[in-house]
């Protein structure tokens, strides 16, 4: 019998109450100059966190990590992010092996770096995260799912 992969669904409600957490746990942190999202997946936890922390300047870092079949590739940085770090805060959706982290963390070395959710591999690199998740877990973001039927559990077994 071969194991069901570990998911971790999350809502769009429950990814703006993550995020607000993590607002509330930054406000303590600042102020910052500004927020710069990596792309793609920090894109809408930095506007609720801008929001939240009342920050206007908004930059990205546009880094490829992924192929399309969802498999990690070769890091390709298409949008650099500003030179000075100092005073800026990173944000991601998550932080996995660490590999787009460090990537960023060398172009912004000053800059507080949250994420929303943090594997054990990525956390020590972050500053500051609100939800661990195990290494084996696929986060599915609610910009990923859609509504669908799903059949009762019991049709489900082999």
């Amino acid at each position: 019998m071969s194991e069901e992969p570990k998911t971790f669904p999350v809502s769009w409600e429950q990814l703006h109450r993550d995020a607000k957490a993590l607002a509330w746990r930054l406000m303590e942190k600042g102020p910052f100059k500004g927020v710069l999202a990596i792309t793609r997946g920090g894109l809408v936890p930095a506007a609720i966190i801008a929001r939240e922390l009342d920050i206007r300047l908004i930059d990205t870092v546009c880094i490829v990590s992924y192929t399309e079949d969802n498999k990690r590739g070769e890091l390709q940085v298409l949008k650099a992010p500003p030179k000075d770090s100092q005073g800026w805060l990173i944000i991601d959706d998550l932080v996995d092996t660490g590999k787009t982290a460090r990537a960023v963390r060398e172009l912004m070395p000053h800059a507080h770096f949250a994420t929303i959710y943090a594997k054990p591999e990525g956390r020590p690199i972050v500053d500051s995260f609100i939800t661990e998740v195990s290494q084996d877990t696929w986060i599915y973001f609610p910009w990923d799912l859609g509504l669908q039927t799903v059949p009762p559990l019991i049709r489900s077994r082999g």
